[in-house]
């Protein structure tokens, strides 16, 4: 295994910050607004009830009551709550998915860019990661023909995640149902489809794969509450699946860490039954955001960034920029190069594409301020036009 690639730059910023750098930190995908104050009132309380000890293993039955109609209401998926199992994150979700799932030597077809943990979640189960380049031209999205051409008698798993880290794309209705189509059939094949950025989207409709005929007893949605609630720190995430594969998910759990924090459970249930126009508001700013970034990326030489339909990240293509030399001689050989000369000379922290099999790729988080996206483009701008070919 490796270790992330986005934890690690993360790391390499706050060092320089500590050294007293001016450093802009967008490497991290954590939303800069604090947890909505219901949420965190909802865990206060349970601290001053006395709700401090262990729970269920699967989470508490109100939790996952919660979540299930939430599935049913949200994403046309219709689950009990027995079918539901809450993790100390999303992360834990996928990687306990993957290991119930995956045996010495099968096959995992994962879309590239993809988010840095799955090839290593899947190595770390004994299972080989296939990934399937896409390109910025097509929005990273994985066609129908690729995922066709791309399934052998070994594949056991396709990941998708939609929308995507650290792409920002989204597959619409359409293209999933041509997705679907060639799924169904290859029966062997199980999804986990990633959705943590569920509500995070611009323009396009959000849909579960699990809700197409045929696809809901052999799909594992995983979702959570660290994106779209802010709530990063409170780790809690969850995955939804058919019985056994969530028997076999909690067996996983019950040996690693049991079930996540009662106090952040109470919070998940007060989150799920937050308005609306909190998350909504949420989202609008980072629309926002979104759009000034993309209206500043493209006026700089060398960089092409398609428009993305969800989350909060950008991904743009400076390939033109890998073989160049920066004022001083370095030469920048690849992404990782280039976000180190970034960093350490501009003082903007990002995470390089290679580390999401993107290898022209920079991936930006959007999920700061206004006043800092621009000093961070002002600062991307000097840096580019200072590389010599």
């Amino acid at each position: 295994m490796q270790p992330s690639a986005t934890l690690a730059m993360t790391a390499a910023a706050k060092s320089r910050i500590r050294d007293g750098y001016p450093v802009i930190g967008l490497s991290a995908g954590e939303p800069d607004f604090d947890t909505p104050e219901a949420i965190a009132e909802a865990g206060v309380k349970a601290i001053r009830d006395g709700f401090t000890h262990y729970t269920n293993n699967q989470g508490v039955p109100e939790l996952r009551e919660e979540i299930a109609r939430k599935l049913e209401r949200d994403n046309g998926i219709q689950v009990a709550p027995s079918q539901i199992l809450c993790s100390n994150g999303a992360k834990q979700s996928v990687a306990q998915a993957v290991m119930a799932l995956v045996r010495d030597g099968d096959e995992v077809i994962i879309p590239a860019p993809y988010w840095v943990s799955y090839p290593e979640m899947v190595r770390m189960a004994g299972g080989i990661p296939h990934a399937i380049t896409t390109t910025h031209k097509t929005g990273y999205l994985l066609s129908p023909e690729q995922l066709e051409a791309s399934i052998s008698d070994k594949t056991r798993l396709l990941i998708l995640c939609s929308p995507s880290n650290p792409t920002g794309g989204v597959y619409s209705p359409d293209m999933l149902e041509k997705l679907v189509e060639i799924l169904l059939r290859h029966p062997q094949i199980f999804v986990i489809s990633d959705e943590i950025y569920e509500h995070i989207v611009y323009d396009i409709e959000h849909r579960s794969i699990a809700s197409f005929e045929g696809m809901a007893h052999r799909t594992v949605t995983v979702n959570g509450f660290s994106k779209a609630y802010a709530m990063t720190g409170w780790r809690l995430g969850y995955m939804a699946a058919d019985s056994e594969i969530i028997s076999a998910a909690s067996k996983i759990q019950s040996q690693f860490t049991s079930a996540p924090s009662s106090i952040t459970q109470m919070a998940g249930i007060a989150a799920l039954q937050l308005d609306p126009s909190v998350v909504a508001g949420m989202v609008s700013a980072f629309r926002h955001r979104r759009d000034l970034m993309l209206d500043r990326l493209g006026n700089m030489d060398g960089v092409e960034c398609p428009v993305p339909e969800g989350a909060f990240y950008l991904f743009p293509d400076v390939g033109r920029y890998l073989g160049c030399s920066t004022p001083d001689g370095q030469h920048i050989s690849d992404t990782q190069d280039l976000c180190m000369y970034i960093l350490n000379e501009h003082n903007v922290a990002l995470v390089p594409g290679q580390a999401f099999g993107g290898p022209t790729g920079l991936r930006i988080s959007y999920a700061a301020s206004e006043n800092d996206l621009m000093t961070a483009c002002d600062r991307l701008d000097v840096a580019f036009s200072r590389l010599r070919a």
